[in-house]
């Protein structure tokens, strides 16, 4: 675990509101945003207790400094520590650094490899109202991550930098950016040349070689690049320092002035080097940010040009009124009365026009941004650019996935490519399942949380459809065996590399169809099959007599309707028995309740009844049965009702006033219509019950027909999955 005080270099540019903002925005994202925590506020929600912040940092009005804590945590690639843990390791963490008692909020981020905790903190004391500023604070954060490590059983990390603060600072700027840092290019060019030079003059020759220049600056030495880029020599090297070189080469000297020799080599900004030659994705890089500021430009002018023609026809319009009230109105005092209020007409539409052109040239600024490289990268692989989320994968940042991993090899056999939520800057596809969340690094997929039944059959169906249908399974032993119950309910085609593994799913697979396979022994008694249309194993016969096969009772006790096919059992002869839904008729029934069948051991189903019989019926019961969305409902479909639940429930857990979401089940009672919801193209209806909101695909018929109905009106879903309107109209 590494806990690091994200520090704001301008006092006047810390907000509060606006790093609560960032920390608990989604960004459209379902796997970024995890848990939201408000702690040592009276407000309940994010928006009341930003408020309450903000009027306590206003009480304290003699401290200079930044009033806002940023404090950020991060746990290791593959390490994913329950909420309760991350509360605990919160509270110690923050009581250490002395704002045990000051308000904060939290948030979990999980849109990266590594899960990672952000907690805004105010620093004013909420009844002293006094700023607390901890001591050497770094010093403090690495102790206590390596007390938590070791109380909670978390991997451990080095908290002792070799680092100094301007070379860490170089190395987070390679990481953010992808672009080489001039300490690292003087590190890999001529590093060694400069710590073996004998003389100020030679020293001086060697930087001229490479393009650059050593000068005095204050008390040290800085190294400057062609372009500008300066660093200071001591971080390269301790032994690069004014001191140490002016122990070792004498007095400083000051570089000759330039003569026009043309350098052997010079620093050019450009990325990171990789295993994979990344020159033209780079090239089209720097085309694209040269038609930004341009395209920005053209984009803010159109804007100012639609503000100037609005504000002229608001101004034309209101003197076209005062021309007509000065000629069509009597009377000093009502003349007066109107020209305020076009006045005041004018001067509201004067302000709605001037806030459209700033939220206009807001989005403009935003849109055409210039964006770093490993950020270009990020943003082209999401529009499917395969070149772009290569070079992210070649980055030394991407180690690849641990913990809970699936690999495949063999044979790939490309199927349905499930919808990414994001991609990270290492190359991380992310996408969701259901609640599972399921990430692949081109190597290995990676269930990271909420490890669903579905989740797991579908990163197995991935893992054979990707990498291949012999499956390697690396985690705990609890995941293990999850996964082999996931391969065993999917019935998928694939195989485990480790025997163990393989054997224990051989052994349930068995076990499974072994149950499923009927009775030897009782292989001749008629037993219902699932359809309930018929016997489900029939005695082969070649006897003719048409009575015999279709009453001779069975060893059972009960009669076997029709010829059945020999070798095949549940199929009898064409024309004995109706389908089930010819059956029963009014015509053929009695008008008595209680009604016997001529055959024994037949079961008409709900399906199986004609939706105009009137006569009375159970009703269903499944109390332990598990929800279901109906029958006919596709994958996709599916899909779109989890995104659309897992997004309205994130937005809940941030604070917003919105009901609980959750799928419909069936046999539940009173539903009243709460609107319609449209989630990449498909159609979801959605159905109050109490004080929650259920979700339920439906087809086009079924949304054009609730469409016509009103928010708040009756409705129920019946046993086979129609959504039926109080005035008796069903699908």
């Amino acid at each position: 675990m590494i806990a690091k005080h994200v520090p704001m270099r301008t006092v006047g540019k810390s907000d509060f509101a606006d790093l609560v903002d960032y920390i608990t925005d989604a960004q459209d994202k379902t796997e970024r945003l995890g848990l939201v925590q408000v702690t040592n506020c009276e407000a309940s929600t994010v928006r009341a207790a930003v408020s309450e912040v903000l009027a306590t940092q206003h009480i304290n009005t003699r401290a200079t400094g930044d009033k806002t804590y940023h404090l950020l945590m991060g746990f290791p690639p593959g390490e994913n520590p329950p909420a309760a843990v991350l509360k605990a390791i919160e509270e110690r963490v923050c009581a250490a650094l002395g704002y045990g008692e000051h308000q904060r909020i939290s948030a979990v981020h999980h849109d990266t490899e590594h899960l990672h905790l952000h907690i805004a903190i105010n620093k004013i004391h909420p009844t002293r109202n006094t700023m607390q500023e901890p001591f050497q604070a770094y010093r403090t954060l690495g102790e206590m991550c390596t007390k938590l490590e070791n109380e909670f059983g978390l991997q451990r990390v080095n908290h002792s930098s070799r680092r100094s603060v301007s070379e860490g600072r170089a190395a987070d700027m390679e990481r953010h950016s992808g672009i080489e840092s001039l300490v690292s290019w003087i590190k890999r060019e001529c590093m060694s040349e400069m710590q073996s030079a004998q003389s100020w003059t030679e020293l001086h020759q060697v930087l001229r070689d490479n393009g650059l220049e050593l000068r005095a600056r204050g008390n040290g030495l800085v190294i400057e690049a062609g372009d500008g880029t300066t660093v200071k020599a001591s971080t390269l090297a301790r032994d690069l320092s004014k001191p140490a070189l002016e122990a070792r080469l004498g007095g400083f000297e000051a570089a000759p002035e330039r003569q026009d020799t043309q350098a052997k080599r010079s620093y050019q900004k450009g990325p990171v080097r990789l295993w994979i030659d990344t020159t033209e994705l780079y090239a089209n890089y720097k085309d694209a940010q040269k038609g930004l500021t341009a395209a920005r430009a053209e984009a803010l002018a159109k804007a100012k040009r639609r503000k100037d023609r609005a504000i002229e026809d608001a101004k034309r319009k209101a003197a076209a009124k005062r021309t007509a009230i000065k000629l069509l109105t009597n009377g000093r005092l009502t003349k007066k009365l109107l020209y305020a209020q076009v006045s005041a007409s004018l001067g509201a539409d004067l302000e709605a026009i001037r806030k459209n052109y700033d939220q206009e040239r807001a989005k403009h600024y935003q849109g055409f941004q210039r964006k770093p490289w490993a950020d270009w990268l990020q943003q082209e692989a999401t529009q499917g650019n395969a070149e772009a989320l290569a070079a992210l994968r070649a980055r030394d940042a991407a180690q690849g996935l641990k913990g809970n991993t699936i690999e495949g090899q063999g044979q790939p056999r490309p199927g349905h490519a499930p919808v990414i939520d994001t991609i990270t800057k290492k190359g991380t596809l992310i996408f969701r399942v259901g609640l599972t969340a399921v990430r692949d690094d081109g190597d290995r997929l990676q269930v990271s949380r909420e490890a669903t039944r579905e989740g797991l059959q579908a990163a197995l169906r991935l893992a054979s459809e990707k990498y291949g249908a012999r499956i390697t399974v690396n985690g705990t032993a609890e995941f293990k065996a999850q996964i082999i119950r996931a391969a065993v309910d999917s019935q998928l085609p694939i195989t485990f590399a480790d025997p163990g593994l393989e054997r224990r799913r051989l052994e349930l697979l068995t076990k499974e169809n072994a149950h499923d396979r009927p009775d030897p022994q009782q292989s001749d008694r008629g037993r219902t099959d699932r359809r309930g249309t018929g016997p489900a194993v029939a005695r082969a016969t070649t006897d003719n007599d048409a009575s015999r096969s279709s009453a001779q009772p069975a060893p059972g006790g009960r009669r076997v309707t029709g010829a059945a096919v020999v070798g095949k059992p549940d199929i009898g002869r064409a024309g004995q028995v109706p389908p089930p839904f010819a059956r029963g008729r009014l015509r053929n029934l009695s008008e008595l309740r209680v009604v016997r069948f001529s055959q024994g051991g037949e079961v008409l189903l709900p399906r199986d009844v004609p939706r105009h019989v009137e006569q009375p019926g159970t009703q269903p019961d499944h109390p332990l049965r598990r929800g279901v969305v109906g029958p006919g409902v596709k994958p996709e479909q599916v899909a779109a009702m989890d995104k659309y639940i897992a997004e309205r429930e994130a937005k809940r857990l941030k604070g917003f006033d919105i009901p609980k979401h959750s799928r419909y089940a069936n046999g539940i009672g009173a539903l009243t219509f709460a609107g319609l919801r449209n989630v990449e193209g498909h159609t979801l209806a959605l159905l109050k019950h109490e004080e929650s909101i259920l979700v339920r695909p439906i087809d086009q018929a079924t949304a054009r027909r609730l469409s016509r109905i009103a928010v708040g009106d009756s409705v129920s879903v019946t046993p086979w999955g129609s959504i039926k309107i109080s005035k008796g109209r069903s699908r």
